[in-house]
């Protein structure tokens, strides 16, 4: 089945942020998510879980292990397990982004 926004399981997270699951799966999980401009994920790490952060609008900025980057349009970047991270939107747009775990995050997300 194809998958888009339109058809897509969604949920709010944080401070107004939207999540749709592309793909929801035990060992792979691929979603698509919006932050409004001036927000932030909470700062943690997972103890099994790698992942990808794919920017598909706007700029973003991520702190990985205390360090931050800043992804532009069509940038990526990866997050190894167990390493503290936290994405944040400090432009004045939304950002559109995909986040891909390796294995599923659910049950495997701890405060850093």
């Amino acid at each position: 089945m194809k998958m888009s926004r339109q058809n897509a399981e969604h949920y709010i997270w944080g401070d107004q942020c939207d999540g749709w699951h592309l793909l929801k799966a035990q060992n792979l999980s691929i979603i698509h998510e919006r932050m409004p401009a001036h927000t932030a994920e909470a700062r943690h790490y997972h103890e099994e879980s790698q992942q990808f952060f794919f920017l598909l609008e706007g700029t973003a900025t991520i702190e990985i292990a205390g360090e931050e980057h800043e992804l532009h349009q069509h940038e990526g970047i990866h997050v190894a397990p167990h390493i503290p991270h936290q994405m944040f939107n400090k432009s004045d747009s939304d950002i559109q982004f995909l986040v891909i775990s390796e294995p599923t995050t659910r049950g495997d997300r701890f405060p850093a």
